[in-house]
């Protein structure tokens, strides 16, 4: 009776999740967004009910597939997979049930193919070695030292301080920290043992045994056990036709390896038992410099462990930047891409090669190389050449480069493909404006590596984004009409439209942060902002791996003053242009008279490509007296394209009446990729980006828009164009490279059609 109790309680609670997904929220408005976290909390207070939520889920979504409710489909499938891998045992029936349903996904459009696809390979590796997917999970997470698994991963969580109020700031500071700190390796490394040996042992696991057993022992035994349980599994998992009877045989000598020493006991075994999922290595950042996104993602992967002081880093950091301004000062208007060269070009001052033996050279032989006198050999600095970038990845999958060998019929060392050991997902917290702020520095950073490769071949880099309003007023948008929090968070509502899973669990973060964090300090607080904020994002995180690629716009701003070079910047959702408010004298044309005629606003011209059914370019110009206008990059729907501009222009149209003229404002919209507009009166306007008061430019008097093409393309093609009469062509390698700068952005679906 209980367990009907129980599996009727679950079931209510799966159906009132999928009465959200369909616009029926819950009468207590509170309780949005916390259906699926309370869900799989219920399961985590009694993990033997584990089977019994995966087996209702599994009927879901077969009814589901039946009803045709695809929208149903994902969701379910996510949570179905979340309590899977904490679940402390599932049978192979179970498993097997899952598998079935996941190879059906594959006769389904993306993203359900594509979905099905990943938990199918997943699944099929935890049916062969149980248990896997958990031990994965906890040792990316927890960055611990493993051979057969040697993958690290690391959350960094970026709020703008200038955008979010310090409540806030500090209180996802105080969790993230208590989050990071509630786990330690010795116990994450208990974890994934108990849970292995339950997984693949079920009921005569006695985990109550094994957990004192492990506590008794010194961390270099635990440790020793540890790489056992990992070499035991990943070597089963990876296998293509395992045997799971000679895996759990190897499992169940190692179990009786470890309780060995202990003296036998008469209690009865306690049945199914949950290991904790240790949260995940989370850091918090407020993003007070342009590059720190950039030393954030090298400290991860050359820790500061690897460094002498943390001070000296830091000055490497800095001289490392320094060789990029300079870099960039030797580039001209055609890309030039120039390396910074140490070798004096003289043979004898290369260091001695550990493959070559040493033999005292002859005065023939001596007096036969090429000698130059009176040069100057310019000392390296420590990060000139990114050796002091590389000395800090000799880990495993990496190879150090190979020697230089000058001499004739020596040939040099093949150097190994580098294994991206390292994935960084990155959580931005806030607004349409922070995102402006990323799409910024995540072009830096392409222009970086095109420059000079280090993050790209060891760096997996994810981009995730959670919605956060309460902003404390000092840097409000300059669009008045953007000031609301559904203006300014634009990109999460398209994302929220695009994938209902998203808008369930993410955007309803977007009211309930600020409000758990300016709740008076008291135990039931601390209980739900500790649990609530770090799973959503710890499963978000998880479980989103399905990209939404936003276009980033490269915009050239000229100004009225000619001795102001232009200015070259990129943007992300918005662009907003009005007629600057103060105008002296000098910045109008004197050739041309102001008379009342003209009416408010300036004289534009503005030159688009068209944007046609049959996706060939159309030149359009047109000339028209305008008082502002915006380009805005996020489509109201998802049916419309990405990658394409809504232009909207307020043009000043004159009326004649009986009364005389007057002037009326109507709304000329457009269509494009690629805009340029002048005023010819040559009188200024004043622009805004990501609708970011702290990206405005002013005196403005034309600019030019187009998609901001991937840096890495550009140097191939400039490359391409030395050997090539074709210009206009794309010709060799750049054929087949990304030619747009596209953000991706995770959700847990993708766009759903």
């Amino acid at each position: 009776m209980e367990s009907a109790e129980v599996e009727s309680d679950i079931l209510r609670r799966v159906r009132t999740l999928l009465r959200e997904l369909d616009g029926h929220h819950p009468a207590c408005q509170s309780d949005r967004g916390m259906l699926r976290w309370t869900l799989h909390k219920k399961i985590d207070q009694n993990p033997s009910n584990s089977p019994i939520l995966v087996r209702i889920l599994v009927k879901e979504l077969e009814r589901a597939e039946r009803g045709d409710y695809r929208h149903y489909i994902i969701p379910l499938l996510h949570t179905l997979m979340y309590a899977l891998i904490k679940a402390p045992c599932i049978s192979d029936e179970l498993c097997s049930r899952v598998y079935d349903f996941c190879k059906k996904l594959l006769t389904l459009p993306k993203p359900f193919c594509t979905i099905g696809l990943d938990y199918a390979a997943r699944l099929k590796m935890e049916r062969m070695a149980p248990g896997m997917l958990y031990q994965r999970m906890v040792i990316s997470e927890q960055s611990l030292r493993s051979d057969p698994y040697p993958y690290q991963e690391k959350i960094f969580i970026f709020a703008d301080p200038e955008l979010l109020s310090e409540a806030i700031c500090k209180a996802l500071l105080t969790d993230t920290e208590a989050a990071r700190v509630s786990q330690s390796p010795r116990a994450c490394m208990c974890y994934v043992i108990t849970h292995a040996m339950q997984a693949a042992l079920g009921e005569d696991c006695d985990l109550s045994a094994l957990r004192m057993q492990l506590q008794g022992m010194p961390s270099s035994e635990v440790e020793h056990w540890f790489q056992e349980v990992v070499m035991a599994v990943e070597c089963t998992g990876s296998k293509v036709a395992a045997d799971r009877g000679q895996h759990m045989e190897r499992l169940q000598s190692i179990y009786s390896a470890i309780l060995s020493s202990s003296p036998p006991g008469d209690a009865p075994l306690e049945g199914l038992q949950g290991t904790p999922l240790p949260n995940p290595n989370i850091s918090f950042h407020l993003w007070t410099e342009d590059d720190q996104l950039w030393k954030e993602l090298v400290l991860f992967i050359r820790p500061l462990s690897q460094s002498c002081e943390p001070d000296h880093l830091s000055q490497d950091l800095d001289n490392f930047e320094i060789q990029d301004i300079i870099s960039d000062c030797e580039c001209c208007e055609q890309t030039r891409f120039s390396v910074l060269s140490t070798d004096s070009g003289i043979e004898r001052d290369l260091p001695p090669t550990s493959e070559e033996p040493f033999a005292p050279c002859s005065a023939d032989t001596e007096q036969s190389r090429l000698h130059r006198k009176g040069g100057i050999k310019k000392k390296p600095s420590p990060l000139e050449s990114v050796a002091f970038l590389q000395t800090g990845c000799n880990s495993s999958g990496v190879k150090p480069a190979a020697k230089v060998q000058r001499r004739v019929g020596i040939p040099t060392e093949p150097t190994a493909p580098l294994l991206r050991l390292h994935t960084a997902r990155i959580v931005l917290l806030g607004d349409d404006r922070i995102l402006g702020r990323l799409a910024q520095a995540y072009h830096s950073l392409r222009k970086r590596e095109t420059r000079r490769v280090f993050l790209t071949p060891r760096l997996n880099l994810q981009f995730y984004y959670v919605p956060v309003t309460g902003q404390p007023g000092t840097q409000a948008a300059v669009n008045p009409s953007a000031s609301s929090p559904e203006e300014l968070c634009e990109v999460a509502a398209y994302l929220g439209r695009a994938d209902p899973w998203y808008e369930s669990n993410i955007n309803t973060l977007c009211h309930m942060i600020p409000k758990l964090a300016t709740m008076p300090s008291s135990p039931s607080k601390h209980l739900v902002t500790d649990l609530f904020i770090t799973d959503v994002i710890a499963y978000y995180v998880r479980m989103g791996a399905q990209p939404v690629c936003f276009q980033v716009y490269a915009v050239k701003v000229f100004f009225s003053s000619s001795a102001q070079e232009p200015a070259e910047d990129v943007f992300l959702t918005e662009l907003c242009a009005q007629v600057q408010d103060s105008i002296s004298p000098r910045e109008v044309n004197p050739t041309k008279k102001k008379t009342t005629l003209d009416g408010p606003g300036i004289d534009l011209t503005v030159t688009y490509r068209k944007v046609v059914v049959s996706d060939r370019a159309k030149e359009v110009s047109l000339s028209l007296r305008s008082t502002g206008l915006s380009m805005k990059a996020i489509p109201a729907n998802t049916a419309e394209d990405l990658a394409c501009l809504n232009v909207d222009i307020t043009e000043v149209v004159r009326i004649n009446n009986l009364s005389g003229r007057s002037f009326s404002t109507v709304a000329n919209k457009l269509k494009t990729c690629n805009i340029k507009i002048r005023s010819t009166e040559q009188r200024p306007f004043t622009l805004c980006l990501d609708k970011d008061s702290r990206r405005i430019y002013r005196n403005v008097i034309s600019l030019e828009v187009s998609p901001c093409l991937e840096p890495s393309y550009c140097l191939q093609k400039s490359r391409t164009m030395k050997f090539s009469l074709h210009e206009a062509e794309d010709v060799g390698l750049v054929k087949y490279m990304p030619k747009s700068l596209l953000l991706p952005i995770n959700t847990f679906a993708g766009v759903i059609q």
